[in-house]
């Protein structure tokens, strides 16, 4: 067994280090202790030129680590901007910054180029401050560190109340981050979402060290700081909720017209698309085919609230894709770029399905050992390509180069591969 097999039986995942240097963490019942205010209290927030400025020169003037947040107002407005983005670094503080009235912090980003950012859920927040200029070379996440880790609750309140003994409010963080003056309570919460993250991480990377799994963190954490941006979706229409339901080709086409026509509103009026219509009115308009706006209106998600202007809109839409030529509609289903649907592969290939479960099995067994969920050892999809079409002959090095291929990191390819050539001989799974 690994190290990190031997110390992942280990169920005592509570750290004793990194708690605040000013504070012990638990009281003396053991219970958590609730963070109420910041250390230095609610910093104003930086809207201006001059205080960016002043907050560049004290970040970069800074030491450590740098603790990195970001709020969005999912659900209120369209797309996934920040609203608020929150530091606090040793020798700086903590700054709260309106990316709103200063919408480039490439300064920002370049001053803490050479500093380790420290995130939770690094890729929710990423592709937003890449959008203000703002994009580390080298990274920690808290919340992948606490998966590796084996810890059951990953989010920053649960791990900070589970490593560190204090607790976090927890109240704001679904609120629209686009209001304007944001409420003292909300900036409360928001620089408190960052006063402790270099302490949480500091007990982490000592726990992680302590499993054997450190390195194995490192290359995930470099893996998402070196990743280029996600390409953008094709066919977003295809992802509304309910499209299941949907089987004609005629009845795809209102589903994209809609979907179309309501991103467009949306994005005009910089309001969440589900704001201007339901995915469950798209997906009723789709069924009924309404011939005319008194159908329409009749339709759950088109009542009396929708204006006739904009029943008028919407089932314009529903004309365009009733007129469309047969060889305009869309096809069902998606453009298959990789293997078909595991459900669809005991008729289409029966030993792949059998290598694909006992592939599934030994990963599960592994995981279990390495005390860590499944998807963070290997990749399902990785699996499922490799089980497809596996390398002939289906030896150690083949599959370990399928692997590197697929995109998994060397601490995976050595982790999984054994495991992975016996499922693939058809020889069980590894005891």
């Amino acid at each position: 067994m690994t190290d990190a097999q031997e110390t992942a039986a280990d169920s005592s995942l509570r750290t004793t280090g990194g708690a605040p240097p000013d504070d012990g963490g638990t009281s003396d019942t053991g219970a958590p202790t609730p963070l109420l205010e910041p250390r230095e209290g609610i910093p104003p927030v930086i809207a201006d030129a001059d205080a960016l400025d002043r907050a560049v020169a004290a970040f970069a003037a800074g030491s450590g680590p740098v603790a990195v947040d970001a709020e969005r107002a999912s659900g209120y407005r369209y797309g996934q901007r920040a609203y608020l983005v929150q530091l606090r670094r040793e020798g700086a503080g903590t700054a709260l910054i309106d990316p709103v009235a200063c919408p480039d912090l490439s300064a920002l980003g370049e001053a803490l180029s050479g500093a380790e950012w420290v995130l939770h859920a690094a890729t929710q927040d990423l592709p937003c401050l890449r959008e203000i200029g703002m994009v580390p070379t080298s990274l920690f996440d808290t919340e992948l560190a606490g998966r590796l880790a084996g810890f059951p609750r990953v989010g920053l309140g649960a791990m900070v109340e589970n490593v560190l003994g204090f607790v976090l409010e927890k109240g704001h963080s679904a609120v629209d981050w686009s209001t304007r003056p944001l409420p003292e309570p909300w900036l409360r919460y928001a620089a408190l979402d960052v006063e402790l993250l270099v302490d949480l991480r500091d007990a982490l990377e000592k726990e992680l060290e302590r499993q054997g799994k450190l390195e194995w963190a490192l290359q995930e954490f470099h893996a998402i700081a070196s990743a280029p941006p996600p390409e953008p979706r094709k066919e977003p229409w295809r992802r509304t909720s309910g499209m299941h339901k949907v089987r004609r080709r005629r009845q795809l086409a209102v589903v994209r017209e809609l979907w179309e026509t309501r991103d467009r509103i949306a994005q005009r009026r910089d309001v969440s698309p589900g704001k201007v219509l339901s995915d469950a009115a798209i997906v009723e308009a789709a069924l009924a085919l309404p011939a005319n706006v008194h159908a329409l209106a009749a339709l759950n998600g088109f009542g009396h609230r929708v204006g006739r202007r904009q029943l008028e809109q919407w089932q314009a839409g529903v004309d365009r894709a009733r007129a469309l030529p047969e060889s305009a509609l869309p096809q069902p289903g998606q453009p298959v770029t990789g293997p078909p649907p595991p459900r669809a592969w005991a008729d289409k290939d029966p030993a792949a399905a059998a290598r694909l479960s006992a592939a599934r099995a030994a990963v599960t067994a592994l995981a279990e050992r390495l005390n860590m969920p499944q998807e963070n050892l290997v990749s399902p999809d990785t699996v499922r390509r490799l089980c497809w079409e596996p390398p002939k002959p289906a030896d150690y090095d083949t599959i370990a180069t399928t692997l590197t291929t697929l995109g998994a990191r060397p601490w995976q390819i050595e982790q999984v591969t054994p495991s992975l050539v016996t499922a693939l001989r058809g020889e069980g799974t590894v005891a």
